[in-house]
């Protein structure tokens, strides 16, 4: 079978397989290869960069007529979604292609960036890390979430972006970053989750985006898989998990908490709908997660006559005070006539955090439901009611960021693949964290909601 990557006579050919040639041929901004594991995409991922950079065909070194033709001199960026892939994959592959191979790399391993040689005088203009470069290449990882904001890159490559440790704030990082020069990006993953990947990326290329092209196949496309080792992987593993993690396709995985969520518009079933313009006489709930870094919360409407609850709007806000916070989300429901009837904040053990926005909101209270499964399970039994709807994203109400939540939120698997009670890295789901507390205050609220409203209760605060 061939490799990719085939020497001879100091001349390099790429033996790219179908898969790899679609991407490569692919004029879109946005590429995404989304594939079974060893199907190829890590090692396909820095010659990629190097034609985004230099130009070129499936051939090298290149003509004198070809240099140039890629977007040149300035910032690149390489990220993947852990510093250990990092190490373990990407940074070896980025070496061999652009050192090793090709001679056109520099790497400065303590500021993990890449010199690129100028290919007009065929030289390295630094002599450290920090002088003056041609261009370079900024290696990170998505959890060095400054790396991935500190530079303004011509074109991105972002591997095993479909894991949980990419999130959606690093994918909006790196898009930022290119924005000014319109960058193109590949991804290359193996799937995960249901998250941002799929709902930001794949439906919108579904659906028609001409922005975005996205690749899906097989471990077995890439010719030196083993037919034998695949065939063992769907015999043993659960079926999801072949899917996943060999025929490269979005399954349900085992262990998703919101699995009742369905990601689709209301009238075909599922949870989404349009935003709406909220009638006045309906009652509102807030819930917040407090905490300097994170302050986080769920928006939610009540319509009583139907007992249906809609969650319309989620922030995930900056560093401010509580006063800040506190005034800035009285400001937002006054304005628009919300009459917020509770604040739910925080956990049990938050109560500095709640006495602090009491000074400002007189009716901030304690959840009246403490145990997370507990309020886990309000949540979950108003999905499978389909009593609690979430309006799409608008590009400022935060739903976005609320649906990668929802889709990431998991728990452990042990080694048989079984989901265990832990929730898997929940330190990070704010929004939801926020959500529990809003509806679990509507437990403890409900009957008197209407009373509320008919009185005309209004925001306040004790000044």
């Amino acid at each position: 079978m061939p490799e990719l990557v085939d020497v001879s006579n100091g001349r390099i050919r790429l033996n790219l397989h179908d898969g790899q040639t679609e991407i490569w041929d692919a004029p879109e901004r946005f590429v995404f290869m989304i594939a079974g594991t060893q199907g190829g995409k890590t090692s396909f991922g820095p010659w990629w960069l190097l034609r985004e950079i230099y130009g070129g065909t499936q051939y090298w070194p290149l003509t004198d007529d070809y240099w140039m033709r890629g977007r040149g001199g300035g910032d690149y960026i390489a990220a993947t979604s852990s510093y250990d892939l990092f190490k373990l994959k990407m940074l070896p592959e980025t070496l061999n292609v652009f050192e090793h191979l090709c001679n056109v790399g520099r790497y400065y391993a303590g500021d993990m960036v890449m010199e690129l040689r100028d290919p007009v005088t065929g030289k390295f203009h630094a002599n450290r890390a920090t002088d003056p470069m041609w261009g370079r290449i900024i290696l990170r990882s998505a959890t060095a979430k400054a790396g991935l904001e500190s530079a303004t890159a011509k074109a991105a490559w972002l591997d095993e972006v479909g894991q949980d440790e990419f999130p959606l704030s690093a994918w909006e990082a790196v898009i930022r970053r290119l924005s000014l020069n319109q960058g193109r990006v590949l991804g290359t993953t193996t799937p995960y989750n249901l998250g941002w990947l799929l709902q930001q990326v794949v439906k919108r290329a579904q659906h028609g985006d001409k922005n975005y092209h996205v690749v899906q196949f097989s471990s077995t496309l890439n010719p030196n898989f083993p037919q034998a080792e695949f065939e063992r992987a769907r015999e043993t593993l659960p079926g999801w998990k072949f899917r996943m993690f060999y025929m490269g396709l979005f399954e349900r995985p085992a262990g998703m908490i919101y699995c009742d969520f369905v990601d689709d518009k209301r009238e075909r079933g599922g949870h989404r709908v349009e935003p709406f313009e909220i009638p006045h006489e309906w009652v509102h709930y807030v819930g917040i997660d407090p905490g300097a870094p994170n302050m986080a919360t769920w928006w939610m409407a009540h319509d009583i006559a139907h007992d249906v609850y809609y969650v319309y709007r989620v922030t995930m806000e900056p560093k401010k005070s509580t006063r800040e916070h506190a005034e800035e989300f009285k400001s937002y429901a006054n304005r628009l006539g919300y009459n917020v009837v509770l604040w739910t904040v925080g956990a049990k053990s938050e109560e500095q955090q709640r006495i602090d926005f009491q000074d400002y909101i007189h009716n901030a209270v304690e959840p009246p439901i403490h145990d997370v499964e507990a309020g886990i399970d309000r949540i979950i039994g108003l999905l499978r009611q389909h009593r609690i709807f979430f309006f799409e994203d608008d590009g400022t109400n935060g739903m976005d960021g609320l649906f990668d939540e929802v889709a990431t939120y998991s728990r452990e698997l042990n080694e048989e693949g079984e989901a265990t009670a832990k929730i898997k890295n929940k330190e990070t789901f704010h929004r939801l964290d926020a959500g529990r507390y809003c509806v679990a205050g509507t437990s403890a609220s409900y009957e008197d909601a209407g009373a509320m409203a008919t009185d005309g209760y209004q925001l306040g605060g004790r000044h």
